[in-house]
């Protein structure tokens, strides 16, 4: 579970049968206060999110750089090779449920045309019916 502010568009691919991944960076922060200089500290850590079908539709047309959400999933580490043939691992969040904790007038585009809910819960797992109608609530309801 992270909450954190999206590091840039979410990126989404296409496939043929109409399934879809999007990725997303999420950026979450630690403070805390020095104990020898008494100074404040952030660091800040960097995660590679993954959404899959209808749950990669909604975070691309809702979720711009900046925006706050809260994700769950678990993690999942895939091993490449580069160009030269070198072993990498990249370790991703597949995410399984997220909310959009940006309230409306604070997003970081404008979004006039979206409807946008600033503590909209999407399940990942058999919500594709759950999603159309959430949408259409959310369309009856601004």
């Amino acid at each position: 579970m992270l909450i954190g502010h999206t590091g840039g568009e979410v990126k989404t691919v296409y496939f043929e049968g109409g399934g879809c991944i999007g990725r997303f960076s999420l950026a979450t922060n630690e403070t805390y206060v020095n104990k020898t200089s008494g100074e404040r500290v952030t660091n800040t850590e960097w995660h590679n999110v993954v959404v899959r079908n209808k749950a990669a539709e909604i975070c691309e047309k809702y979720l711009k750089k900046g925006d706050k959400v809260y994700v769950e999933g678990r993690l999942k580490t895939r091993k490449w090779q580069d160009e030269q043939g070198h072993d990498k691992y990249s370790t991703e969040i597949q995410c399984t449920d997220f909310t959009f904790l940006t309230p409306k007038g604070d997003a970081t585009s404008n979004i006039k045309d979206t409807k946008q809910s600033s503590a909209n819960t999407i399940k990942n797992d058999n919500f594709a019916n759950d999603i159309e109608n959430h949408i259409q609530e959310e369309d009856l309801s601004i």
